[in-house]
């Protein structure tokens, strides 16, 4: 696969803390920084009762740069996941939750669908810029094969 179809396929991505950490996420604080981010913001909470997340969860529908990106969070294990998006999307979105949710003394992992499905380790977020974690997630993606 060439370097632009990697760039181009979507898959789900799981940003998580550190094992053994917490980012003291709740809904009510995660749901007031979706909306500061998009007063427009699809808000649900899902008690879990069906579909693939069987526990409670915040489901949102958000805009980053004139893409909608679809996603939840989660409280235990503690988490927030964005759905079908591409590397250069996730990049977009792990900055905000970086700089808006997560505490300054706090890292980030990531994995996505596919890494969870082949039982790949969560790996750190780098404290790079855009571009350069757009290449450490399409990296994730081409040591999964999928190049």
């Amino acid at each position: 696969m060439n370097p632009s179809d990697l760039a181009e396929l979507r898959t789900m991505y799981v940003f998580t803390p550190i094992d053994g950490e917490t980012w003291g996420l709740t809904f009510d604080s995660f749901r007031s920084y979706l909306l500061a981010r998009d007063p427009e913001a699809f808000l649900q909470l899902d008690e879990g009762n069906t579909g693939p997340v069987r526990n409670t969860s915040l489901q949102f529908g958000v805009t980053f740069d004139e893409e909608e990106l679809e996603g939840f969070a989660l409280l235990s294990p503690e988490g927030v996941a964005v759905k079908n998006c591409t590397a250069q999307e996730a990049a977009n979105f792990v900055v905000w939750l970086r700089d808006q949710v997560v505490p300054q003394d706090k890292a980030i992992t990531f994995n996505t669908e596919w890494g969870i499905e082949e039982d790949a380790l969560d790996e750190p977020v780098p404290d790079v810029t855009r571009p350069r974690l757009v290449a450490a997630f399409l990296a994730h993606l081409e040591a999964l094969g999928l190049d």
